[in-house]
């Protein structure tokens, strides 16, 4: 008997961003699938206002592709990817952000990598776009920007992320929530750190590329800082969290801050750089003294 067509999910979580999401729909209208698989498309808003309907609502009154809408009124990324993920059916589960939009044939690189190494997932590069002009010290650092691994090579754990993948649906065990609430950020490795350790096999394809819009709002300093502190604090969460862990932190918080006039003298992006890093240490520092400067689920601007 011949195979039946495979079915892929797209996941998409979104909060407040109805502009990014109307575009990355109409990217995903566009998909090329050579007949190897079909698709169809799960929105869930993580804003209790529904914010994100009407463009889901217009999407699926232009297009016959599949979409379900649902909503998480309980803020926060973990939980909205978990309702996303609820509403899910078919074999294999596409996630993408809302700020982010694909090439054409990004879901058929992932199905065909996947099926061809015959592992449990797949995750791919995902690349800054800007639509304005950003600032020239953001041009000339490496802010927004991620590595891009070669095909079929393995992926660790605090590489992954969730913004570009295909899983295989049996990776989600049913009855349970993948993604952990208690992350704000970060619930992404989280959730690869426990599947690696159950023995599932994910690997990189460098062609199934996504971009991700870097909006104005995300240029500012202060944006970067406060997200910084945000992914300290998340930190304590991890397992590898304790004294080692700590004490690097501190080492490097003192030496950070005894180098940022050095890294002035080479730019302001060497500088941001480092107090950026040097923020990403501080979180974990407050943290684990119990402070947590950031109270938000997002950190939006």
């Amino acid at each position: 008997m011949p195979k039946e067509t495979d079915h892929i999910c797209v996941c998409v979580c979104t909060y407040k961003r109805p502009q990014c999401l109307q575009r990355l729909l109409t990217e995903l209208a566009g998909q090329d699938t050579h007949g190897l698989f079909t698709f169809s498309i799960v929105v869930a808003d993580n804003d209790e206002l529904q914010s994100a309907k009407a463009a889901v609502l217009d999407f699926a009154a232009q297009r016959s592709i599949p979409i379900t809408y649902c909503v998480e009124p309980r803020q926060g990324i973990a939980l909205a990817r978990n309702k996303a993920i609820e509403n899910a059916s078919g074999d294999f589960i596409a996630l993408i952000d809302d700020d982010e939009f694909p090439t054409s044939h990004w879901l058929l690189t992932l199905f065909k990598t996947c099926e061809e190494h015959q592992v449990d997932g797949v995750l791919g590069p995902v690349k800054r776009h800007f639509d304005g002009e950003p600032p020239n010290w953001i041009v000339k650092s490496d802010f927004y920007e991620r590595p891009v691994n070669r095909t079929g090579s393995i992926v660790k754990w605090w590489e992954a992320r969730s913004g570009n993948v295909l899983l295989n649906k049996k990776v989600f065990e049913a009855g349970e929530h993948p993604f952990r609430p208690q992350f704000r950020v970060g619930e992404d490795q989280d959730f690869f750190r426990r599947m690696i350790e159950k023995g599932h096999k994910f690997i990189w394809s460098a062609d199934a590329v996504v971009y991700e819009a870097i909006s104005p709002a995300r240029w500012k300093a202060t944006y970067m800082l406060r997200k910084a502190l945000l992914r300290g604090a998340s930190a304590r969460l991890q397992p590898s969290f304790g004294a080692i862990s700590l004490g690097k932190s501190l080492v490097a918080a003192v030496v950070y801050t005894v180098a940022l006039p050095f890294a002035m003298m080479l730019g302001y992006h060497r500088f941001l750089t480092l107090l950026v890093k040097l923020f990403d240490h501080l979180g974990k520092l407050l943290a684990f003294a119990g402070i947590n400067p950031i109270k938000d689920p997002y950190v939006t601007d």
